[in-house]
């Protein structure tokens, strides 16, 4: 069953649909052979989450050869996103599985990287589970890239090797996304964020500078669960230390469940036929319903800009599409909705060019995937905005007074007209 790249993807024919793994489980090799066959194809539609490493289907030389469409844009597809060369399909990340499981959506070849088969001929997606297993139940064809460093991972990502049409066998490092050491704004928005969570909570949070400076202040906290649909390095101090055990929540109770995971090799050693953790399925990780049922709910998530009515963009800037909806609104809700729970969005008060990310009014073109009926918290290095059940007005003076001051006064001005007089910050 065994051969070449090239000779794996040699089955795939013009018109095809294909599926690419996320995150750290893109299969290079698969993709470095596809994309060598382009001049023998046409007409190939790709549909895939964000993905790391290489993607050269979508360079300029390829277009109308490979038309990719993905759910969330990672950094190697966003200038061909802008550019129009590739497009965005704005979904819950929770609902995406169901375009497979329905047919919305039908996938000729599935392109995997999984670990070696086991001794019962099961292999392990390891790193990602996500949206994969819905691809894998109705995909006509399935080319997987078998690799001894993929993690082992339990869950619902175990497929038997009968159900593999090719296996291709490679010994890449998984890709690494490591995250360097915090400066000290990064601490401030931190320290704000770790003081809204409470002993006892279940934790979701992405991944980037924010989120992992945040588990670097819970060392203090006790009885913390893990109910997210990412995670990377930042948990295993945590888990090695006792502060996350998971004996609080309801669902999973004493597990780490998560979807996919980005991180370095020792988060992938660290998973590795870890029964600790549970790799799931989406569409159960993101489900509002199951994640309100957990205990306290702190949902960490990140903004490109803040209206004064609570209004967050996080996927566009202005009309340049920048990364995704993704799985912030599930969790938002999930929290909300949770005992205790607390939606939090956390961020800069500026850009890096000294822009302030709040704003009077959105950029024209600018994506609300978090609504301001569903906003809590909202945190900068300036400190704490609890918008809930704030009128209009209550909330422009609680976010102009955690934004940059030397965007404060502009902001009031520019909001006069929105209220007929300036809101009140002291």
């Amino acid at each position: 069953m065994y051969s070449s790249a090239e000779q794996a993807v040699s089955m795939i024919t013009p018109g095809s649909n294909l599926f690419i793994q996320t995150a750290a489980a893109a299969p290079q090799q698969l993709i470095k052979a596809l994309t060598a066959r382009a001049h023998e194809l046409s007409d190939i539609t790709i549909y895939q989450m964000h993905t790391e490493g290489a993607a050269p289907y979508a360079e300029p030389r390829y277009e109308g050869i490979f038309n990719v469409n993905c759910f969330f844009i990672g950094a190697n597809l966003r200038k061909a996103v802008q550019e129009g060369r590739a497009q965005y399909i704005p979904v819950f990340l929770s609902e995406i599985p169901a375009l497979f499981r329905k047919k919305t959506i039908q996938i000729d070849y599935a392109l995997i990287h999984v670990s070696p088969p086991d001794e019962h001929g099961y292999c392990s997606l390891g790193v990602s589970v996500d949206i994969a297993p819905a691809v894998l139940e109705t995909a006509r064809h399935i080319i997987a890239q078998v690799n001894p460093n993929m993690p082992r991972t339990h869950g619902n990502g175990f497929i038997h090797q009968s159900r593999l049409d090719s296996m291709v066998e490679v010994t890449d490092d998984i890709h690494e996304l490591a995250i360097g050491p915090a400066d000290e704004m990064t601490l401030k928005i931190a320290g704000y964020v770790a003081s809204l969570v409470e002993d006892g909570a279940t934790l979701q949070m992405g991944i980037g500078n924010i989120p992992n400076a945040v588990l670097s202040l819970l060392s203090g906290h006790r009885k913390l669960g893990i109910h997210t649909e990412m995670f990377s390095d930042g948990i295993i101090d945590l888990v090695e230390s006792g502060v996350i055990t998971g004996e609080m929540k309801k669902k999973w109770q004493d597990k780490i469940v998560a979807s996919f995971m980005l991180g370095t090799k020792r988060l992938y050693q660290f998973a590795n036929d870890n029964p600790l953790i549970e790799m799931l399925d989406v569409a159960y990780v993101n489900n509002t319903h199951v994640i309100r049922q957990n205990p306290k709910v702190t949902a960490i998530n990140s903004a490109v800009e803040v209206d004064i009515t609570g209004q967050v963009c996080a996927d566009s800037i202005g009309q340049k599409m920048y990364s995704g909806v993704g799985g912030q609104m599930d969790f938002m809700r999930g929290a909300s909705l949770s005992e205790g729970g607390r939606p939090i969005i956390a961020m800069p008060s500026t850009t890096a060019n000294g822009t302030s990310k709040i704003v009077s009014v959105l950029k024209p073109g600018a994506g609300v995937v978090t609504t301001r009926a569903h906003v809590h918290y909202i945190v900068t290095e300036y400190g704490i905005a609890n918008l809930y059940a704030k009128n209009l007005k209550e909330r422009a003076a609680a976010l102009i007074r955690i934004a940059h001051p030397m965007h404060r006064e502009k902001l009031q001005e520019e909001v006069f007209d929105f209220f007929k007089s300036k809101p009140v910050i002291s």
